[in-house]
């Protein structure tokens, strides 16, 4: 029986690959796959890993005819999973030497239904550690305690799929799946879905994944479109939320958390293409419109000025517009 499969979505990444793949043959184990999913790479992607299926062992290659961005890359891995347990890695990060060995012995230790743990972020030399922001480490909790508080960051701001290991039950249940087509915040819905629907999580300490940053090719690096996605990431984690039966105290994290994440972007706004920019601002204003209007005042009188200023600016604007249109 398969122990663990590992999804690894691969799209133009030649530069990185090799390492990848190198990390994952460090990693490999009798009773472990590797699941590569090529999402129509038009570079040596394909070729490279073409070798990885003959050399790698227990790789499986997976093609798609065209490109669906990662959310639909990692569920072809994931349908396509036979492991008792699964877990991610993107395509040009890398995973530490018996890594994956470990990851399945703490998983196996707790027996939740998920495990999440911290990581290594690096941009050219510089490596940071970054961790899981739950404070008990090695204990098995309720995912729908670690939402909250609204004004800290918590386990749902954690949004990294790679960074944990997900029980063949709750694969199963169709937690661990993403939103088809989105091309940016996948993993935002997804980890409000496992902590609100899961039963059972632990955080540990264990470091084996390095996640790059600053790749050109990297879609946080393009200010396109495809940015926007983040509009309909949040907007579904708003809808879900507000079926919950606890919505009451949740959506005061989710709107804050959407609020944040606006802001954000209107403040990086100069990084966009000009019509992309444009877009943005009236998508945003949209948004802040759909949500519930009390709990997002709420959300605005708790953040700080710069933030809650251009946020209230663009309310402002489109309570204008509105008037002036009727």
């Amino acid at each position: 029986m398969v122990k663990l499969s590992v999804v690894v979505p691969f799209y133009n990444v030649q530069t990185y690959a090799l390492e990848t793949l190198r990390s994952l043959r460090a990693n490999a184990r009798e009773d472990f796959e590797f699941l590569l999913v090529d999402d129509c790479s038009s570079d040596g992607t394909p070729e490279i890993l073409e070798r990885a299926e003959r050399d790698l062992p227990g790789a499986v290659l997976l093609r798609h005819e065209k490109n669906g961005g990662l959310a639909t890359a990692r569920n072809t891995g994931i349908d396509a999973a036979r492991g008792e347990y699964v877990t991610f890695l993107d395509g040009d990060d890398w995973a530490a030497p018996g890594y994956y060995s470990q990851l399945v012995t703490a998983a196996e230790a707790l027996g939740c239904d998920f495990v999440r743990t911290d990581h290594v972020q690096f941009t050219g030399r510089a490596r940071t550690v970054h961790r899981v922001p739950v404070g008990r480490r090695g204990e098995v909790l309720n995912p729908r305690d670690a939402i909250l508080p609204a004004h800290r960051t918590t386990s749902v701001d954690y949004a990294y799929a790679w960074a944990g290991i997900y029980h063949r039950r709750i694969v199963d249940r169709g937690l661990v799946h993403f939103t088809h087509g989105l091309r940016t915040a996948e993993d935002r819905p997804w980890i409000w879905r496992l902590h609100r629907e899961a039963e059972s999580f632990a955080a540990v300490g264990l470091l084996g994944v390095f996640y790059r940053r600053g790749v050109a090719s990297s879609l946080t690096q393009i200010g396109d479109v495809r940015q926007l996605d983040f509009i309909r990431a949040f907007d579904e984690v708003i809808e879900e939320t507000a079926k919950d039966a606890d919505a009451d105290r949740f959506l005061a994290k989710a709107v804050r958390t959407y609020c944040a994440i606006i802001a954000h972007h209107l403040g990086a706004k100069e990084r966009f293409e000009p019509a992309v920019a444009k877009q943005l601002r009236s998508l945003s204003s949209a948004a802040l419109k759909r949500l519930p209007q009390d709990i997002l005042k709420e959300a605005l009188d708790s953040m700080d000025f710069e933030r809650s200023e251009r946020l209230r600016r663009l309310v402002k604007r489109s309570m204008t517009s509105a008037k002036a249109a009727a």
